[in-house]
């Protein structure tokens, strides 16, 4: 790819369709498909608005969740593929793709020679050349592993295995006519990779390359290998490491035992040759009993995302740690052009500030949670518990898990499980505090599944009669740091140095603001656990604080090097790593 960033997965919705606005640009994102219903109804708002035909896949077809799914991935494509065929007989969109480019791409030099010849057939034939080395951005799409609910027929028998939410959208994937890449997020689910083994597109052609690719977001390199080492022995390769930051990213956080984003680079930095090596030996051997042989390693990529918000942040990680590209989620949110954010969620998250910004356990997964507190479905949540009736509607049961009361899973987050949950808790007679700390925490879960396609839906004009409007939003903290609306090409500058949206802001280094994160989150959930500390969770806080103080001291040897490509502040980031430090130290277990 000519780009150096790409546009990770935000949220269901506030990426659904990012591709049919970037993708003819040269840029890849990621679309989830965790909801098939959002899916089908982004597949008939798009159809009709670009008068394609469209005939309904109802919810009650076999296989409806696979079949929708893939029905609007090739949708996607084509649009994508029509309008990356416009652009290039356009003068006025083909510039634009040529200067949102990188400075030093190479594509970008040879058009900027052109602009010197002299127009006739040399020129055209050199413009034409240049034209057939172009491609669009891919259209990549995201599976949680995590979400992956058992399903039921309607007279309540369970459908199997290859029915499950992570199974189904998978086939709707490999189904699909793209040639992209399936990025599988939120830890390891041997079933559905024991499902990926059965998917031809998987699997090299004869000519060597992969029509379809896998990309496993991790945050650690021992997670990574183990996950992709068991990809390896079924003939399936990892064609990208997507690194994200434990803490200092948008959507649901995964709070490592402490590895912070520089430590893990240098790991992948340091190991990345020897992992290929040892992964192609696996991949190969397996790949020969399939009677399929390869004769060179596929390529393999290591990118990472989290907490990125200046140019200067940018290269540094590319050019430091050798990475592919690196990843921009939550600034995107304020890029209509980009995003689908409705407008009174752009009005507050443009006026936020970083106490707006917080992680949570509001969600059904039992994960952390970024929150925001102007979000209206936060609102809504408050005043449901006020009115004595907390808890959604449960209508998409995509995070159906729970069955403490019930013989079917049903959502902690909705009205049902939380007035059962209510209900066993009075019946304790717990000291008023207690009470209402467990009562919190029952009441602290929102619906997902309707808050975070809610936006996409207001600001398309497409929310039903009687349906919740209430929007969650799930920024990561960065975002504090941007406060306006910004054009697609003002966002592209900023990454790539030509502008800076953030030149009078103060702004600690990204990797200060992941350390103060991890720093923040310790000392809360050693203040939770200070009445009743078990010897396991004190042998985790202790190895928490030792890999975090381990993590202080890497960067401290780090900051020549920063200092030698980018303009930070020497003295103040030995200071912020001292108070990090004197912090930690002072953190008793």
């Amino acid at each position: 790819m000519n780009h150096t960033f790409h546009i990770p997965v935000l949220g269901l919705g506030y990426s659904i369709d990012t591709p049919l606005k970037v993708a003819k640009y040269g840029i890849s994102s990621v679309v989830s498909i965790v909801d098939d219903e959002l899916t089908e109804r982004m597949r008939k708002f798009h159809s009709e608005k670009n008068n394609k035909s469209y005939v309904l896949i109802d919810k009650k077809e076999t296989d409806s969740r696979a079949l929708r799914i893939t029905a609007y991935l090739n949708l996607l494509n084509t649009l994508v593929n029509e309008d990356f065929a416009g652009l290039l007989q356009q003068e006025t969109t083909l510039n634009k793709y040529f200067e949102l480019l990188p400075d030093q791409s190479t594509l970008k030099a040879k058009y900027t020679e052109l602009q010197f010849m002299s127009d006739g057939q040399e020129k055209e034939l050199a413009l034409d050349s240049l034209k057939k080395q172009l491609k669009p951005g891919n259209i990549d799409v995201n599976i949680m592993s995590k979400v992956d609910k058992a399903n039921y027929s309607t007279n309540n028998e369970y459908l199997g295995e290859d029915y499950t939410d992570a199974l189904a959208a998978m086939r709707g994937f490999a189904n699909s006519d793209l040639k992209s890449s399936v990025i599988i997020s939120a830890g390891l689910n041997p079933r559905l990779y024991g499902y990926m083994e059965k998917c031809t597109d998987f699997y090299p052609t004869p000519t060597g390359t992969l029509n379809k690719t896998i990309i496993l977001k991790v945050s650690d390199f021992r997670s990574a290998m183990i996950q992709a080492k068991m990809l390896a022995k079924k003939g399936l390769w990892v064609s990208e490491f997507r690194v994200e930051s434990g803490l200092n990213c948008g959507g649901h956080a995964f709070a490592t035992e402490g590895f912070l984003l520089g430590p893990i680079l240098e790991e992948f930095k340091e190991k990345r040759n020897a992992l290929a090596v040892e992964l192609y030996e696996i991949y190969a051997a397996a790949l020969t009993t399939k009677d399929i042989y390869v004769s060179t390693p596929p390529l393999q990529r290591i990118t990472a995302q989290g907490g990125i918000g200046t140019a200067e942040e940018h290269q540094f990680l590319i050019n430091y740690y050798q990475l592919d590209a690196a990843g921009w989620g939550s600034p995107f949110l304020l890029v209509p052009e980009a995003t689908n954010v409705d407008d009174d969620t752009l009005t507050d998250l443009m006026n936020a500030v970083g106490t707006d910004y917080f992680v949570s356990n509001s969600s059904p997964l039992g994960v952390l949670f970024n929150n925001f507190k102007k979000s209206s479905i936060e609102k809504q949540r408050l005043e449901r518990i006020e009115k004595g009736r907390p808890g959604s509607p449960c209508t998409k049961k995509f995070l159906c898990t729970n069955t403490e009361f019930t013989e079917l899973p049903i959502c902690t987050a909705s009205r049902e499980y939380q007035n059962l949950k209510i209900k066993e808790l009075q019946k304790q007679n717990l000291p008023e505090a207690s009470y209402k700390q467990q009562f919190d925490t029952i009441t602290e879960k929102i619906c997902l599944c309707e808050g975070l396609c809610a936006s996409t839906y207001l600001k398309n004009g497409m929310l039903k009669p009687k349906e919740n409007k209430a929007v969650s939003i799930c920024p990561g903290p960065n975002l504090a740091y941007f406060s306006g609306k910004y054009s697609l090409k003002e966002m592209i500058q900023h990454i790539y140095g030509k502008t800076n949206l953030l030149d009078s802001v103060s702004r600690p280094n990204l990797f200060i603001n992941e350390l103060n994160l991890y720093v923040d989150y310790l000392k809360k959930d050693i203040a939770l656990q200070l009445d009743e500390l078990s010897t396991k969770k004190a042998k985790y806080f202790t190895k928490f604080k030792e890999q975090l103080l381990q993590g202080i001291a890497y960067y401290q040897e780090l900051i020549p090097e920063l200092k030698k490509q980018s303009n930070v502040a020497i003295s103040e980031m030995q200071q912020q790593l001292q108070q990090a430090e004197s912090s930690l130290i002072a953190c008793k277990i």
